[in-house]
């Protein structure tokens, strides 16, 4: 005859969800069989060997790891544990080299034979989640020139600069300007202005290829890129490129007295972030620097080295 444990085990192995089944001090008594195929297919295989392994004790090595999440994970667990709330949920990422994947872990109490015990199931929620990046993704693009706008940077930079001070890093940003864009909406008109921003867009955009780094339109004919983790020194060369590149698309701008073609004039400034400073003095400091370079006769770079 099945007892009560044999008939759980093998519901919980019917389900598709990823379960893991704890006792109260944390201590793992099953898993299910899609748990153990996932993990499989992840390189870290879970068997009945990891009966007896403390899930707690797991998420405080990968919180020692760097994994961000693990520390909210122990903390929501053990409230569930001690009776403090009665459901606990978590979103959280698990990418794999190939795709982007995210998870939902719930955690649940239930009794068996008048014994506590607590089951964590991880649901694929990836469907909803890259509908939503899309979603998102949308609500920050610059509808002109197809790159991130001001919103999204702003967003971008708060986030790099929280990761460049926990790291000690550096950080570099470059303002770019285009020099004499009113001269060439009023020689051209309005339309040709646009024009001349969708065109540059792409081309900025192809020298903020790093997860640090990021290129938005910042206002009007003004464009910004972060460089995380970067100093001048190190960005010069690209910077020298990239102006280049603006002049060799040849967009025609006969009434500017600095070239018959769009030029464009670059302040770059690079800080290390600490507790003492903040984005907003990186910021003036390259605009410091580009209105430098335009006073100085435009179509050239200026520069401040890292402090």
């Amino acid at each position: 005859m099945i007892n009560s444990y044999e008939f759980l085990k093998s519901v919980i192995d019917s389900i598709t969800e990823h379960i893991v089944v704890i006792d109260q001090e944390g201590v793992i008594q099953f898993v299910n069989n899609s748990w153990v195929k996932f993990s499989e297919g992840n390189n870290s295989p879970i068997t009945n060997a990891w009966l007896g392994i403390n899930y707690l004790q797991a998420c405080n090595k990968s919180a020692a790891m760097g994994d961000e999440l693990a520390p909210k994970a122990a903390e929501g667990i053990r409230k569930v544990l001690n009776a403090e709330q009665k459901l606990f949920c978590l979103e959280y990422p698990c990418h794999s080299p190939d795709e982007k994947r995210w998870f939902v872990m719930r955690v649940t109490p239930f009794q068996l034979d008048d014994k506590a015990f607590y089951v964590l199931s991880h649901q694929n929620i990836t469907e909803r989640k890259l509908a939503e990046e899309e979603v998102l993704a949308q609500s920050r693009i610059d509808g002109l020139t197809n790159i991130a706008n001001r919103r999204y940077f702003d967003e971008f930079l708060d986030s790099e600069w929280g990761r460049c001070v926990r790291l000690k890093l550096p950080i570099t940003i470059a303002i770019i300007d285009i020099d004499h864009f009113k001269l060439l909406n009023d020689t051209y008109g309005h339309q040709a202005g646009d024009d001349c921003l969708r065109k540059i867009g792409p081309v900025l955009k192809t020298f903020a290829t790093r997860p640090g780094d990021i290129c938005a339109r910042y206002g009007g004919e003004e464009f910004s890129i972060v460089f995380g983790n970067t100093t001048v020194e190190k960005i010069l060369g690209i910077i020298n490129k990239l102006l280049d590149a603006i002049r060799d698309l040849k967009i025609p701008n006969e009434k500017s007295p600095t070239m018959l073609t769009v030029t464009a004039s670059i302040g770059v400034a690079t800080m290390y972030p600490d507790s003492q400073t903040n984005k907003e003095e990186l910021i003036k400091a390259a605009d410091t620097l580009l209105y430098s370079a335009k006073k100085n006769g435009r179509n050239q770079i200026a520069c401040k080295f890292d402090r």
